[in-house]
């Protein structure tokens, strides 16, 4: 007997459908392929999980859904970055003094009202 691995069963699951899957859904079906007990199931959701992210065969789709990356274009699979990192995204010192001075003038009033 062959033993497949949970991704081969994903991949073929993947390859008889004609469209995305959820991730659970994938999972349940390779699960019960497989012949996992509950407590397998649970044990080996994490590493799947992991696998698929890095198996250039899957693409991950927006809602947690999954697809071979051969019927996807480029850019349902990428995902753009350039937006994501800024170069002047920290603070400058002053800019943090600022900040200070400012909660400090508004914490002052209430502290006078207290009195």
């Amino acid at each position: 007997m062959t033993s497949r691995s949970m991704l081969d069963v994903a991949y073929e699951v993947l390859s008889n459908r004609k469209n995305e899957i959820s991730f659970l859904d994938l999972w349940q079906e390779i699960v019960q392929s497989l012949g996992f007990t509950p407590s397998q199931s649970e044990q080996k959701i994490a590493q799947f999980y992991s696998a698929i992210m890095l198996d250039v065969r899957f693409a991950q789709l927006n809602g947690n859904l999954w697809d071979l990356r051969t019927r996807r274009t480029y850019n349902e699979t990428h995902i753009d970055t350039s937006n994501i990192l800024v170069e002047d995204e920290y603070l400058t010192d002053d800019e943090v003094d600022l900040l200070v001075h400012e909660e400090e003038e508004v914490e002052k009033p209430n502290e006078e009202e207290e009195e």
